[in-house]
């Protein structure tokens, strides 16, 4: 090597860049120390003729070099390419190579080149040529129209096909069309302020205009500018465009629904997946009396629970909620003052056209007027129920008994006509005496029991329950004393009971008297006398040993008038009948326990309301 070659091989070397020579005639081979570098591979390595091509990949990378040295070989023909090659370490790289032939006596005698490693240079190149494509890509095929406008002169440069879509121009009537074109003449000084100002503050920005079609139809459109940028001393800007005619649309019915529900009478409330409020009219709020800021982002449901409100309806509705399910439901309710309110609710489910789930809709109305008159006239209906079927009761009462009497006195005069004699005829004045006092019994029983039942709004009056025993004891103290029953109670001293005195005092002395009256004349009689007390009631319970019932065979009749089971000759089957009607007069109401040899347990509910 020359003293010349050596001062090109330090420069190369001093630029990374590789020197090679072969020798085709002596079949030798030169690398220098950047060549050998960059192939990786240790400076003491030897090369020789056709090794080189271990180094290029396989397939058109080695074909083309192979070609090339040949050509250079055989023909003369120097070369300039770029390949990729794998070095002695596995590395992928890319190189530059330069070959030029020198010619002895007319026929190539040496090829001398340069070896460059351009891997970075490549890899950018690579990384620039994928960010083209994904440009082209997102140009070509995006949804928005997008337009190139050059900042100077306001004409359009480039567009993508969406572009002519939504203007209805074509290619070559868009490119080198001034942008203003696109827009209605009283939109156009909006928009050259906005593109003007987009170009002074370089960032990207969203409006909302009107575009011009070619065929003047004007559609509304979203405009969005990227940031600016410059291709050979030109400023260019980027200009998005979405039409969003169907956007248009959607809010006006929106607001004219917004407007129809903010204004309408019944009650609405939007809520979310999760059953918390997004929205709610102005009826609804009124309603509960709470504000918009209070109902956002809260259950409804949660908010207007009370104590009376039904669990079972508020369970039904929780459930729909959780299972995306419509519901119609009416249920009681409290507003912010803790007022209630019945309330009619419709719940529907929304969901897309994909049938993904979007909110819930709850449409309501206070109907607390019409559920009050359906109690009001469910209460009426039971007690003209019960009236029928007592007016049934006492109608058959009154034309069987007094048939009865008066068919008996019927017989008795009918005698007495046929008597022959004065004495025979006074004989029987006993009998028809007898039957008047009972027809006059029977109708002073019948008086009293019209009596109760007509006064069913007397004021009930609050006394001690305990007073009232000690004296039903004593009014009956001759009896207890020759039955030696023995009455005991745990009545508390403070206890007091609602009621109509004159009723109390009359049921206690029928159940006392029944406990005397009916004992067994097998044990020792007892009447034992307890209470218990829940929300609404006070129940006194009246438990004996005596004679009992077969309710089986007699429950149904134990009540009626006139009805006795055992046989005494003092029984008249009235007592309770009168203690059944005056306790169902205040509200209450009696149930009994019996067993036949064991005795029996009354007990008497009195409504504390």
């Amino acid at each position: 090597m020359t003293d010349q070659d050596d001062i090109y091989v330090k420069a190369a070397a001093s630029a990374k860049i590789g020197i090679w020579k072969i020798d085709i005639k002596a079949n030798a081979v030169y690398w220098d120390t950047v060549t050998k570098s960059i192939l990786e591979v240790s400076e003491g390595f030897q090369p020789i003729k056709g090794y080189a091509i271990n180094f290029f990949s396989e397939g058109d990378m080695r074909t083309r070099f192979e070609i090339n040295i040949k050509k250079a070989i055989e023909e003369g023909i120097s070369f300039h390419e770029k390949f990729q090659i794998t070095t002695a370490k596995n590395n992928i790289r890319f190189v530059e190579c330069v070959c030029q032939v020198e010619f002895k006596n007319g026929e190539p005698a040496h090829l001398i080149g340069t070896f460059q490693d351009i891997t970075k240079e490549q890899n950018l190149i690579h990384k620039l040529e994928l960010s083209v494509e994904k440009f082209s890509s997102i140009f070509s095929s995006a949804n928005d129209a997008i337009i190139i406008i050059d900042s100077a002169t306001g004409i359009i440069t480039d567009c993508n096909a969406r572009s002519y879509e939504l203007s209805g121009y074509d290619c070559s009537e868009l490119l080198g069309l001034h942008n203003s074109e696109l827009f209605p003449p009283d939109k156009r000084k909006q928009i050259r302020i906005f593109l003007a100002n987009q170009l002074k503050k370089d960032t990207h920005f969203v409006n909302e205009t009107y575009l011009k079609t070619k065929n003047d139809t004007v559609i509304p459109v979203e405009v969005a500018s990227g940031k600016k940028f410059i291709v050979d001393n030109h400023t260019y800007l980027v200009c998005f465009f979405r039409n969003i005619s169907d956007r248009k649309n959607v809010e006006a019915n929106l607001n004219m629904l917004s407007l129809v529900a903010s204004e309408t009478t019944d009650t609405i409330v939007i809520a979310n997946a999760q059953g918390k409020a997004i929205w709610a009219n102005k009826a609804y709020l009124d309603l509960t009396g709470f504000s918009l800021e209070e109902v956002i982002d809260h259950r409804p449901g949660y908010r207007s629970k009370g104590p009376e409100t039904d669990p079972d309806a508020t369970a039904k509705m929780r459930k729909a909620i959780q299972n995306k399910e419509s519901i119609k439901i009416t249920i009681l309710n409290y507003n912010k003052k803790k007022e209630k309110y019945w309330f009619e609710l419709n719940i529907t489910t929304v969901f897309d056209n994909e049938n993904n789930f979007i909110n819930f809709v709850g449409v309501g109305r206070d109907v607390t007027l019409r559920i009050e008159k359906e109690i009001e006239l469910k209460k009426l209906l039971e007690v003209t129920s019960q009236q029928n079927s007592k007016l049934y009761n006492f109608a058959h009462i009154v034309s069987h008994n007094i048939r009865s009497h008066s068919s008996n006195l019927e017989m008795v005069v009918d005698i007495i006509e046929n008597s022959e004699t004065e004495a025979e005829k006074l004989s029987y004045f006993d009998l028809f005496k007898e039957g008047t006092a009972k027809l006059s019994e029977t109708i002073e029983y019948l008086n009293e029991i019209i009596t109760i039942q007509q006064k069913t709004n007397i004021q009930k009056t609050t006394i001690c329950l305990k007073d009232e025993i000690q004296k039903t004891k004593m009014a009956l103290r001759l009896a207890i004393k020759e039955s030696q029953i023995v009455i005991t109670d745990t009545i508390p001293d403070d206890l007091t009971v609602s009621v109509i005195p004159a009723y109390l005092d009359s049921i206690l002395l029928n159940l006392f008297t029944n406990a005397i009256k009916y004992k067994s004349p097998n044990r020792k009689a007892f009447l034992e006398i307890n209470y218990e007390i829940n929300e609404h009631q006070t129940i006194i319970s009246f438990k004996d040993n005596g004679l009992g019932l077969d309710l089986k065979k007699n429950g149904h009749k134990l009540f009626g008038m006139y009805k006795t089971f055992h046989g005494n000759e003092d029984a008249k089957g009235i007592g309770l009948y009168i203690t059944k009607n005056q306790i169902e007069a205040m509200d209450g109401k009696i149930e009994v326990e019996s067993e036949v040899g064991s005795g029996s347990t009354f007990k008497i509910f009195i409504n504390e309301k």
